[in-house]
């Protein structure tokens, strides 16, 4: 990792370990609840690695607080400003591809905003979200090929679809110039219990498989 990256690890590490001894949980609990292993926990919150943005939606929803308030300050502020190159990049790529999270709000209805940039053949998988997420997308660059179940969609400069973000889903870039876009989450109820796959994969590591 490079200093920044490593920075916002660290960070995001003694948030999550704040949030969870604050609970009284240990780390299995936390991780039973998030539906990771105990070492994944274990390393995030020693900011060992950079995990993946799945992950930390999983560990944030466990402890009911959004992804945005693992990477912002834990005191409430009724504005919050993020300065161009301020905000969390939680993505990267080997061809200099970010997905930085530069805005969201606070539980229970939480809403994110992302700014992506992809290199040439870029490509972003991301796993179904809570019940209820939505996504907004905008291209602000090039061409983004949008997948949403088993439906793919091509979208030029300018164009936007919104689709729902609790089926399986990603984001590509098939071409051969840089492409960016604007992405908005919302996702609601967080902290309600409202991740069902949470709780099979919960199952799984109780039972050792």
């Amino acid at each position: 990792m490079d200093k920044s990256t490593s920075a916002l690890a660290t960070a995001i590490g003694g948030r999550v370990r704040q949030e969870r001894q604050a609970r009284g949980w240990t780390l299995y609990q936390l991780a039973e609840a998030a539906g990771v292993s105990r070492r994944m926990v274990l390393i995030v919150e020693q900011g060992a690695a950079n995990p993946s943005v799945g992950t930390l939606l999983r560990i944030s929803d466990a402890l009911g607080i959004g992804l945005p308030a693992l990477v912002d300050s834990p005191r409430p502020k009724p504005v919050t400003v993020t300065r161009s190159g301020d905000g969390a990049a939680l993505w990267s790529s080997a061809s200099g591809g970010r997905g930085v999270l530069v805005a969201g709000t606070g539980s229970p209805d939480v809403v994110e905003l992302w700014d992506w940039t992809f290199g040439a053949g870029d490509r972003h998988e991301s796993e179904a979200h809570a019940a209820g997420t939505k996504e907004l997308l905008q291209v602000r660059e090039g061409s983004v090929t949008v997948v949403v179940a088993d439906e793919s969609f091509v979208l030029e400069a300018g164009d936007a679809v919104s689709f729902p973000g609790d089926v399986e889903h990603s984001y590509a870039n098939p071409g051969s110039e840089p492409a960016a876009f604007s992405l908005a989450v919302f996702e609601p109820g967080v902290g309600a219990g409202h991740r069902p796959e949470a709780n099979s994969e919960a199952a799984k590591y109780r039972e050792g498989i």
